[in-house]
């Protein structure tokens, strides 16, 4: 006779094992639920809500000023006074024409243009080459030349003026321009190296190993081909020092004494000092603008440039 095993039940223990006398339940605690939607959408738009908040009171913080001086520069003596925060009832473009020719305005600007571009022309010329350097050789004391470079950003300016204004005076580059270019470019060169060996340490090496194995020099790798992929970071820092360059008073004060030589920055402070009891508001607010214009154009012509080279870095 044919027979067949059937399977013990499955909440039969096999034999041999000991009787269970305890029972065993499943836990009964949920899993923790995700907030709803609903509550997520609202205490993210509540924070889009306060940070769009700040962006707009910044934005009216630093654009209402600059309106104003742009109105102003176009208004009379008599309208600045009476009615400072009212439109010009007529477009007066001698302001600017005054300030231009009776304030020499055009001498101080072009005399500026020409040392800005110089020693911004130096600086990262230099300073990519320092960076580069420093970025990519490893010999003995390229930690200590770097820390040296991050110590004179640390360095006050104003404690090196009197020393300076005697270094200069001795070796004949007082109230001239080509030392205070010179003085610009040692003076912007710290900032300049910091931010570009980061930048450079991004670039990826095998490129110029590959240039070096197709027999390509050192300097003709860097000028042709580390130097084009570095485009966002120059442009970066050379809006930087443009902007430290342009505005800067303290050093051409004090190495600049001649009337011939002064830049935009003493122009103005001669203006306002030359006008005595006159009070020639709308020509001093006409030079204002014209002081402003320059830095204003860069900033919007290479304003993604800009951002596009402090990013860089974080993306590797």
């Amino acid at each position: 006779m044919k027979t067949t095993d059937t399977p013990p039940p499955a909440d039969t223990p096999p034999p041999g094992t000991p009787p269970v006398t305890g029972t065993v339940t499943a836990p009964t605690t949920a899993p923790r639920k995700p907030a709803p939607p609903a509550e997520q959408s609202r205490g993210g738009g509540v924070l889009n809500v306060f940070s769009h908040g700040v962006l707009v009171i910044w934005a009216l913080l630093v654009t209402l000023p600059l309106l104003w001086a742009v109105m102003t520069s176009f208004k009379d003596d008599r309208s600045i006074f009476t009615s400072p925060w009212a439109l010009p009832d007529t477009l007066h473009f001698e302001n600017w024409s005054r300030a231009w020719t009776q304030a020499h305005m055009s001498d101080y600007f072009l005399n500026t243009l020409l040392v800005v571009a110089g020693s911004l022309f130096g600086t990262l010329l230099l300073g990519s080459m320092a960076a580069y350097v420093l970025a990519r050789f490893e010999f003995p004391g390229n930690r200590f030349v770097y820390y040296l470079f991050i110590g004179g950003m640390s360095f006050p300016i104003i404690l090196a003026l009197v020393p300076l204004f005697f270094v200069m005076k001795n070796v004949g580059l007082l109230n001239t321009f080509h030392g205070l270019i010179l003085v610009y470019i040692a003076y912007s060169l710290p900032f300049t190296v910091f931010f570009l060996t980061s930048f450079f340490r991004t670039l990826p090496t095998s490129i110029a190993e590959a240039a070096l194995i197709d027999g390509a020099s050192h300097t003709r790798t860097f000028f042709q081909v580390m130097l084009p992929m570095a485009k966002p970071g120059l442009i970066s820092v050379g809006i930087f020092n443009f902007l430290g360059q342009w505005n800067q008073y303290l050093l051409p004060t004090v190495l600049n004494t001649d009337a011939d030589h002064k830049v935009l920055s003493q122009g103005l402070v001669q203006l306002a000092v030359s006008q005595g009891y006159k009070g020639d508001w709308s020509g001093l607010f006409a030079g204002l603008v014209m002081a402003m214009l320059p830095v204003l154009a860069a900033y919007i012509i290479f304003q993604r440039q800009v951002v596009a080279g402090l990013t860089a870095g974080a993306l590797k």
